[in-house]
């Protein structure tokens, strides 16, 4: 028997594609709300056309990268621009509690799908935008991705070497983190407020300044007129504190020391105790001041040992340690594993296939993913039907128009 879900009753009408948006419907789809994905078959949600396809054969209903953001949810097709399209999206509000998209500023309001529009058919709805830099200022008309605004937002002018171009994050690291849990937070104390009120809100969640959220002590280190750099793996409570390489091809392991004891232990381990009697390395203050003699003596040594051996042996000593691990590699972490983080869905044109479970716990109300992405528009005749009241010759002569499908 499995347990209620706590956000079961509650429905969503999303409008949202690519990164960030569907991040955000996705917990709440993996809790319990209905989540109906509205899309087009004129203009599909680009990440349906993107990399890794399941056995490498391209396809809307084949990219690893839509399944993996859109567990649990429905997906109906309405041509959005057509009179009887738009009717149909508003009856879809009407019986919505929640409307999300992060399209650019206007492009709701201009399909007749705005705040306003919203409140006429159902007045106590919850809408959240997320336009890339808000729906006002100079830069309110620009476009972008996670990477862009990850540019925009200093995250990335922070990564790399010092006197060196940034390197970046290596993915679109605001679509998968702050923004979409931002906005899944707002969305949450929303239906809190109007549980409470009664009341409905407009939410518009800038991703620029979300982004911004990630950088908070930099921030306030430039702001205190300080110079902010970016300075590799040092960290300012770790010293030693690094990647360094091991035995065998591009093989690594992360080691970070910050207290005396952790100091100690690692010396032990690589067999080098009388780093543990110079005095300049007894305190965390002088291992500060001497990372990179550190850097250098440690990454001598590291060579000699295998990666995930040397990780384990620290890690038993107290030490945090972690072998760096590939895509594939992680699949198989057994810490990973233990906590059941990969899930296994049978999509129905994929077959069994790898999901991210949730990440967190929630002891009294527990989430889980109870489907694998929808096939584009596989539930639009069963929501026009059921849910809006088409009846079957409606639906039948909306489909040979394009207006649904």
């Amino acid at each position: 028997m499995t347990s209620p879900l706590p956000l079961e009753g509650v429905r969503v009408a999303d409008f949202t594609w690519v990164g960030a948006g569907p991040f955000l419907t996705k917990p709440l789809a993996d809790h319990g709300a209905d989540v109906i994905k509205v899309e087009s078959r004129t203009r599909t949600d680009p990440i349906r056309s993107m990399a890794p396809f399941r056995d490498g054969r391209p396809g809307p209903n084949r990219s690893g990268y839509f399944a993996n953001r859109n567990s649990s949810k429905r997906s109906i097709c309405l041509d959005l621009k057509s009179p009887r399209g738009k009717e149909l999206a508003l009856a879809l509000i009407a019986k919505s509690d929640i409307v999300t998209s992060n399209f650019t500023p206007g492009t709701m309001d201009r399909l007749g799908l705005g705040y306003r529009d919203l409140t006429t058919v159902r007045p106590d709805i919850i809408c959240l935008e997320m336009p890339m830099q808000g729906n006002t200022g100079p830069h309110r008309d620009f476009r972008g991705y996670g990477l862009t605004i990850a540019a925009a937002g200093g995250l990335l002018g922070l990564t790399g070497y010092p006197g060196h171009p940034p390197v970046g994050t290596g993915t679109n690291y605001p679509d998968h983190v702050p923004n979409p849990l931002h906005a899944a937070v707002a969305v949450l104390a929303a239906l809190r407020h109007r549980r409470r009120t009664g009341k409905g809100q407009y939410i518009e969640l800038a991703q620029l300044e979300s982004t911004v959220n990630v950088i908070g002590p930099a921030l306030l280190a430039a702001a205190a007129g300080q110079r902010i750099d970016r300075e590799a793996n040092h960290d300012t409570s770790a010293a030693p504190h690094g990647v360094y390489p091991c035995a065998g091809k591009d093989r690594w392991c992360a080691i970070a020391v910050t207290t005396d004891d952790q100091w100690e232990a690692l010396t032990n381990v690589l067999g080098r105790p009388e780093w543990a009697a110079k005095p300049l390395y007894a305190t965390a203050d002088g291992r500060q001041a001497a990372r990179e003699e550190l850097d250098d003596g440690i990454a001598a040594i590291t060579p000699a040992y295998d990666a995930q051996a040397l990780a384990d042996a620290l890690a038993a000593t107290g030490v945090p340690a972690a072998v760096v691990s590939d895509a594939a590699q992680v699949l198989t972490d057994p810490q990973l594993n233990a906590r059941e983080h990969w899930k296994v869905l049978d999509h129905p044109e994929m077959g069994p296939s790898v999901y991210d479970n949730i990440p967190y716990r929630l002891s009294a109300t527990p989430g889980r993913l109870r489907e694998p992405a929808p096939l584009l528009g596989a539930d639009t005749r069963d929501v026009c039907l059921n849910l809006l009241g088409l009846t079957p010759d409606e639906y039948q002569h909306l489909a040979a128009e394009g207006v649904v499908g």
